[in-house]
């Protein structure tokens, strides 16, 4: 998986500071998937939510969480998934490597 730019500069900066990671999504509601990142994002200077849209990869605030395509609010969007999201409709754990796309 490749997550383009398109975040809030200091958070998405920092989420790829992280990269790459390998973390398992589990879901949540079948509306998103979500796993826990190694530390908080630094997210001074970042808008108070977000509402992202399919693709959209944005951390929970005020926890370590991240969370791929999820219609809710009070997300602080990080960066785009671009790709096929036919694996992240299926239930149950997924696993995942994120990585910066050239």
């Amino acid at each position: 998986m490749q997550a383009k730019s398109g975040g809030t500069a200091d958070a998405s900066r920092d989420f790829a500071s992280v990269l790459p990671i390998e973390l398992t999504l589990t879901d949540c509601h079948g509306i998103e998937k979500v796993a826990d990142l190694p530390r908080r994002l630094d997210d001074r200077g970042s808008p108070r939510a977000c509402v992202p849209t399919t693709g959209h990869i944005a951390q929970s605030r005020p926890s370590s969480d991240i969370a791929i395509f999820s219609p809710s609010a009070g997300l602080l969007r990080l960066r785009r998934f671009d790709g096929e999201m036919g694996t992240m409709g299926r239930s149950g754990a997924v696993p995942v490597r994120i990585e910066r796309a050239e």
